[in-house]
């Protein structure tokens, strides 16, 4: 590589309009303090939308409001005829004319409401989904250094649960005022149409409940902010909790854990009862007056209607429109409480979103083409760290070029972590700059470093998703290629994406292919998975990674190939094993004879199944699997068998202690259920034996129990001489009948065995074995997976194996892995950029002493003229690097070429001396 200093424009941020957001993903704007701000800026155009066909639907209800009255006048009335737009009727004509007139406002009405409703609901969670949105790219522009103040428990329910209820509100944010208000002044215009009188009596106490109704909530609010952190602070005490749960159990704190978790409960109840008491009371003011409304009309109505001064049809009128007046001054004295509510949370949780030191959405999502690689030098000048109010690293100015391999060493707190974050860019640094060549760091895109630099941490924590996944994290920036897709699929595609665009979101497709090859150094698609072997052999993890295909499944419909030379595998490992004279190990699968080394349920059902429908643990209660069993007469032998086993069992260990490890290798009866067991014998004693009709007598859980307990029994493992040869044949009849009467849609919840066929639902290994490990035999697991072992390599398979077990699932955090290999896994994420400078920040800390000088020469022979730092955390690890630096108290005391390492009275060798 050149030593030249890299100019501005070889990296693309010269001129600066080159790096300026695509107008596909716009930058967003500062979170709003205010949430009707926020609204009104990303939905104002639909707002409008919703307010106008509400109060186009005005006029409707205001005349369903004005038919009853018609109708009861026309009813009462005497008129032999009227008259409609120059038509004579009469009384019964007319008076069908209304009602199927009051019929159309109905379904008018109730049309408004439902086109109304359906805006709403879909303005309220496109708007949600742009908040969460905002919210989630915010935590990933987060500086790392926030993360050590806040806390997972506190991001995840202000994301999720805080906000559900914000979908519903902002789509009612204006329409439901407009709406609920609307009906509101149309039936107070009725009321006033009908007599002023009633009009003023229904709206006397208004005023009161509008004066009053905002100081009660004042004080309510109040609590919710207190009850928002309070919630937010005990679901930060229980991510503590999980996090810690070793040291809360190892150290006996539980009762401390239990006392202080409920001493949070009950501040959050004395808090929530403030709320209930004091929200209650203003739905009780609220529901007295409006009852005590409705005491003026009867009074003053009735008067007036005696006084003939009132019809009746009018005053049944006023008394439906103050009936239909209620429901929407409810709902507005609760829309105010929900705003309220809603108001405090929203400016809660964007108080917790805007942190200092935001990263900038423009340098985060720029992406500049071509991406330049990176050359010459990196140096920092007077690099600082401070975090509150400790100095972590200090005045620190070095060269490094990005052809070196570096070592940094130092103490816990010597500053040698911080400097490689600051060098990967994971924190800003407080003080001085780094360049490469002539550009500040700082000023670069992320995408830049990003991916031309590549950083492993302490400890790796890898996503939910298989292992080849997280191994290609790191060439996942951007869509690279789009899938042929079918018109029906693209149109569903084209719709999504433009939703996307409306709501705020990236409009990228999630199912592109992601993987950038060419970066990867890989000419195709196929030779990735040749690449992704390659780099597990370089870090060590292959054997990890074999190991988990040996016991994964195969998608024999992605990779039927693969599925064709493990069958051709299964037949070399028994010609193998006939070979080395070794068939006392294995049992094969045959289905013709009783497999002894297989257990009852096991030999019975000979397949495996594919769903919860034939598992083994609740085989005894399917009926099928009952009524095969009664067709072929076996289930008094099965029951009579586990009355047997529990008796044994009861009577050998009824007295041992639950630890002991003689009955932890029987398992047959789980201790702390042999007294239910004690219990279920003494009812079969009662009923008598299997064969004179006991099984019958025999309560049907409990019978059930001695089924599973027959179903579980394996000959030569449990040695209690149960399953005689009659047995085994009766065993093998009811496999016949039970494949035989499979309907279709049993058929669909089990596959079968069968030596011709690859089967689906069996790990790798148990396909090529087909058959059973011998129990008896001394070592035979690791035996039998040795001889598997040595037929693969002579079929050279084990790189398929070794794909199939790229596509393990990792559980959540990679916690079905272990820290090794999670760590190895990270290390080959870095590995597989191909970065300008690969940074190791105590990678190695976790693995095994004796692996790593070996996994860091390979490294270092990968990286062959291209830039590696690695802090590690013990001497002799740094010697086969070009250059050390030792660093003490955030300061670079020595740096050194390898060969002046050895020199007395340095400060590697003091450190040297105390490794």
């Amino acid at each position: 590589m050149s030593d030249q200093p890299i100019a501005a424009e070889a990296l693309g941020v010269a001129p600066p309009p080159a790096h300026q957001t695509p107008a596909a993903t716009p930058g967003p704007q500062p979170l709003d303090r205010s949430i009707y701000r926020f609204i009104l800026r990303y939905s104002l155009t639909d707002q409008i939308t919703v307010c106008l066909l509400t109060a186009l639907s005005m006029p409707f209800y205001y005349y369903s409001l004005e038919l009853p009255k018609l109708i009861l006048n026309t009813i009462n009335g005497n008129a032999a005829s009227v008259t409609l737009f120059g038509w004579q009727l009469d009384q019964i004509r007319y008076l069908l004319i209304l009602c199927t007139a009051f019929l159309t406002m109905v379904v008018v009405n109730n049309g408004f409401k439902y086109f109304i409703n359906v805006l709403k609901g879909r303005l309220g969670e496109r708007m949600l989904r742009r908040l969460r949105f905002e919210l989630y790219h915010r935590v990933l522009r987060f500086p790392h250094s926030h993360f050590r103040h806040t806390s997972a428990g506190e991001i995840i329910p202000m994301i999720t649960s805080e906000l559900e209820p914000l979908g519903g509100f902002i789509g009612d944010a204006f329409a439901l005022p407009a709406q609920q208000g609307g009906l509101l002044l149309t039936a107070i215009i009725f009321l006033f149409a009908q007599d002023v009188y009633l009009a003023a009596a229904a709206l006397a106490l208004y005023p009161f409940q509008a004066y009053a109704i905002p100081r009660l909530q004042a004080k309510v609010n109040a609590l919710d902010r207190t009850r928002i952190r309070t919630i937010r602070s005990l679901a930060d005490r229980v991510g503590e909790t999980v996090n810690g749960i070793a040291d809360i159990q190892s150290n006996d704190a539980t009762r401390y854990q239990l006392t202080d978790f409920a001493d949070r409960l009950g501040t959050m109840y004395w808090l929530r009862l403030e709320i209930f008491i004091r929200k209650f009371f203003i739905e009780f003011l609220n529901q007295f007056i409006n009852q005590l409304v409705p005491f003026f009309f009867f009074a003053i109505g009735g008067y007036f209607v005696i006084r003939g001064q009132l019809s009746i049809g009018a005053l049944v009128a006023v008394l439906a429109a103050f009936k239909d007046m209620s429901p929407p001054w409810k709902e507005l004295l609760d829309f105010y409480q929900m705003t309220e509510d809603l108001r405090i949370k929203y400016e809660q949780v964007v108080e917790q979103f805007q942190p200092p030191n935001l990263i900038d959405h423009a340098m985060q999502m720029a992406d500049p083409e071509p991406l330049p690689e990176l050359h010459g030098t990196i140096t920092t000048v007077n690099l600082g760290y401070a975090d509150e109010d400790r100095r972590l690293l200090d005045g620190v100015s070095v060269t490094l070029p990005l052809d070196q391999h570096v070592a940094v060493v130092g103490r816990a707190g010597s500053g040698k972590n911080e400097f490689a974050m600051l060098l990967a860019r994971l924190m800003p640094p407080t003080e001085g700059h780094i360049r490469i060549g002539d550009i500040d760091v700082a000023t670069l895109p992320y995408a830049v470093t990003g991916r031309r630099f590549a950083y492993v941490g302490p400890s790796a924590s890898l996503f939910s998703a298989s292992l080849r996944d997280n191994l290609l994290f790191g060439l996942r920036q951007r869509p690279i290629a789009e899938p042929p897709l079918d018109p029906s699929i693209r149109r569903r595609r084209e719709r999504a994406l433009r939703e996307a665009r409306r709501a705020g979101n990236i409009p990228l497709d999630i199912s592109d292919d992601w993987v950038d090859y060419a970066r990867g150094g890989i000419a195709a698609g196929g030779e990735l998975t040749t690449r992704l072997i390659d780099v597990l052999k370089l870090v060590g993890l292959d054997r990890d990674v074999y190991l988990l295909g040996l016991n994964g499944r195969l998608d024999v419909a992605a990779r039927p190939d693969i599925a064709e030379r493990l069958l051709e595998a299964r037949q070399s490992l028994r010609e193998f094993i006939a070979e080395r004279r070794l068939e006392s190990l294995v049992e094969y699968l045959d289905p013709d004879r009783y497999n002894s080394n297989m257990s009852v349920a096991e030999n019975l059902l000979f397949g495996t199944p594919l769903d919860a429908t034939f598992r083994t643990a609740t085989l005894p209660e399917n009926a099928y699997v009952q009524s095969v069993l009664d067709k072929v007469g076996l289930t008094a032998d099965l029951v009579q068998i586990g009355i047997e086993v529990a008796e044994t069992m009861i009577e050998l260990f009824g007295d041992v202690k639950s630890d002991a490890r003689s009955f932890d290798e029987y398992r047959l009866i789980p201790h702390d259920e042999l007294p239910e067991f004690q219990e279920i014998l003494m009812h079969a004693r009662k009923a008598g034996p299997a064969g004179k009709g006991g099984p019958g007598k025999l309560k049907p859980a409990d019978r059930v129990r001695l089924l599973a307990l027959a179903f579980k029994l394996i000959e030569p493992q449990h040695r209690l001489g149960l399953i005689d040869q009659a047995l085994r044949g009766r065993v093998l009849e009811a496999r016949r009948v039970f494949a035989e009467g499979l309907t279709p849609a049993q058929a669909a919840s089990i596959e079968l065995f069968d030596v011709t066929r690859y089967n689906t639902a069996a790990s790798l290994q148990s396909n090529v074995l087909f058959g059973s490990i011998a129990y008896g035999e001394a070592e035979s697991v690791q035996r039998v997976r040795d001889l598997i072992e040595e037929v693969l390599d002579r079929l050279e398979l084990r790189d398929l194996v070794i794909e199939v077990g790229l596509d393990a699932q990792v559980g959540s955090g990679g916690a079905r892995l272990s820290p090794v290999q999670r760590q190895k896994a990270a290390i080959a994420c870095g590995i597989l950029k191909r970065p300008d400078m690969l940074i190791l920040n105590d990678a190695f800390a976790v693995l095994d002493p004796g692996s790593v000088g070996t996994i860091i020469a390979c490294i270092r022979a990968e990286f062959a003229g291209r830039g590696l730092l690695a802090v590690v955390n013990r001497t002799g690890l740094a010697r086969g690097f070009d250059r050390v630096l030792v660093m003490v108290d955030g300061h670079i005391v020595q740096d050194a070429e390898a060969a002046a390492l050895d020199q007395p009275d340095t400060p590697f060798a003091g450190l040297s001396a105390a490794d």
